[in-house]
């Protein structure tokens, strides 16, 4: 695994201060629902505003490397508050780097919300959980969260993951991997081109798992778009029972090059993470979870990317295991 090899993009000071200016102008008008239609419709009309220099910065995914950290935000640790206990506890903690955030989101696309995941909210809080320490979701701690694709079982998944940091006095690392830095040989290329390894909803989502509309419908691991390689790969909810020896041995080299060429990034506060989640899986190295109101805490939105042709038609009929995702659209 390399250190900070993430591209890095700087805002401009001034522009920093125009968006969290901005956000607190819309949260005076439409109050601190971050899901209100109110507050998304003045959310969509002021990204539409926003100067140039901001939406070069937000410019899309533009190397092989699948992503970028864009830096220059200001958080004010102390007025932040204390880092809540679980997402549930969060309540509107944050809520004006929730808005610049949903600003951010709407500049590179349509942010989305799981009717099934945090109560419907645009922007998810991620945080460790008391007794959810092992959980392969954001409220896990003490393991390795595997990488993966963001909401692999879906075919409505984001286009794009942003992971904006409060606070990370530990420098506790998401891990990143693009698929387009692998080597791959093109017999294992076809094999996990195939429609074979069916994906279950992570345990973020407990309706989701108790879907019984119809059976795990078996999807691709790799697609070839225009542009190149793309993966749908989430091995932590993976039937990889389901596969022949030849396929699953094709799948383990693909997780031993996804590590191999896996980067750690350490966000500090101020700064957002933005994965193109076609291209890369992220996930993050185990800590220790103190609950005492200090540890990592990361606001997350999930964006669609209008007309984007990045994954195979059939993923249009595959049921969702019953999820339905809400978009924001920006016109």
């Amino acid at each position: 695994m390399t250190t900070g090899a993430a591209p890095v993009r700087q805002l401009d000071p001034a522009d920093a201060t125009e968006l969290r200016r901005t956000a607190e102008k819309i949260l005076a008008a439409a109050g601190t629902s971050a899901a209100s239609p109110h507050l998304l419709a003045r959310v969509a009309k002021s990204a539409a505003e926003l100067p140039g220099t901001v939406r070069h910065q937000l410019r899309p995914v533009d190397t092989d490397d699948g992503l970028f950290v864009l830096r220059g935000l200001h958080v004010d640790d102390s007025a932040l508050g204390p880092t809540p206990a679980g997402w549930a506890a969060a309540g509107d903690g944050g809520a004006v780097h929730d808005v610049v955030l949903l600003l951010l989101a709407t500049v590179m696309g349509n942010p989305i919300a799981w009717e099934g995941q945090q109560d419907g909210r645009f922007v998810h809080n991620i945080v460790p959980a008391p007794g959810r320490e092992t959980e392969q979701t954001g409220a896990g701690s003490s393991v390795l969260l595997s990488p993966h694709t963001e909401d692999a079982f879906h075919p409505g998944r984001a286009h794009l993951l942003m992971l904006s940091c409060m606070r990370n006095p530990d420098r506790i690392a998401t891990t990143a991997s693009g698929i387009r830095r692998v080597r791959l040989d093109e017999a294992d290329i076809e094999l996990l081109s195939r429609p074979v390894l069916p994906i279950l909803p992570d345990d973020a989502y407990t309706e989701a798992r108790n879907f019984d509309g119809g059976p795990p419908p078996p999807v691709p691991t790799l697609f070839r778009s225009d542009d190149g390689l793309t993966l749908r790969f989430d091995p932590a909810y993976t039937v990889l029972d389901a596969a022949s020896p030849a396929h699953r041995a094709a799948y383990e080299r693909l997780e031993h090059e996804l590590a191999r060429v896996s980067c750690a990034v350490r966000l500090a506060p101020g700064e957002v993470l933005v994965v193109d989640n076609d291209l890369v899986v992220h996930g993050r190295v185990p800590f220790r979870a103190r609950y005492d109101g200090t540890d990592r805490w990361l606001k997350r939105a999930s964006v669609r990317v209008p007309a984007r042709r990045t994954r195979p038609l059939s993923e249009a009929s595959e049921h969702g295991y019953g999820q339905a995702a809400v978009e924001a659209h920006t016109g």
